[in-house]
């Protein structure tokens, strides 16, 4: 009896426990200065949504990365709507078993944050941005294989 009290509560506060990994953010400015500041750090960053179909199908392709990966650090901003972060996606995160670090992005001033991705951004996603040393490498397209993104991601930061 004991142990079916301890399963029970494992899995009602198991969401609970995987949704205080996922951080939100409501203004990309104070993101961008708490998660992707450190100037010793390579950042692949990658724009989603779970409603994003050509994103999550490139989902696992940075899952990879972020496993076989250890000189950089993957953060996967979702641009998924704030009312369905309970509902929608910390069970998508929960069922694709994704690893690398998330955070919620629900500003809405795209005007003023777009830009500082990327001056050329329209905001399309799926979108990757690369920083290292300061320096941002900007590209708004999906990843059709592992290959292609290790590729790219080498290709700037060796």
């Amino acid at each position: 009896m004991k142990y079916l009290l301890c399963f029970v509560f494992v899995l009602t506060f198991s969401n609970a426990i995987v949704a205080q990994k996922v951080a939100v953010y409501d203004n990309f400015s104070t993101l961008k200065k708490e998660i992707l500041s450190d100037k010793n750090t390579i950042y692949v960053v990658n724009f989603w949504a779970t409603w994003c179909a050509p994103c999550v199908k490139e989902l696992p392709h940075f899952e990879q990365l972020n496993s076989e990966n250890k000189n950089l650090k993957v953060v996967l901003i979702s641009l998924d709507f704030k009312n369905q972060f309970e509902s929608k996606l910390i069970p998508f995160l929960k069922k694709k078993n994704i690893k690398s670090e998330v955070v919620l992005l629900t500003d809405k001033d795209y005007n003023t944050w777009l830009p500082m991705v990327d001056k050329n951004w329209s905001g399309s996603i799926p979108a990757t941005l690369i920083i290292k040393n300061g320096q941002q490498f900007f590209v708004e397209k999906m990843f059709s294989n592992y290959q292609e993104l290790h590729e790219y991601v080498n290709s700037i930061i060796n």
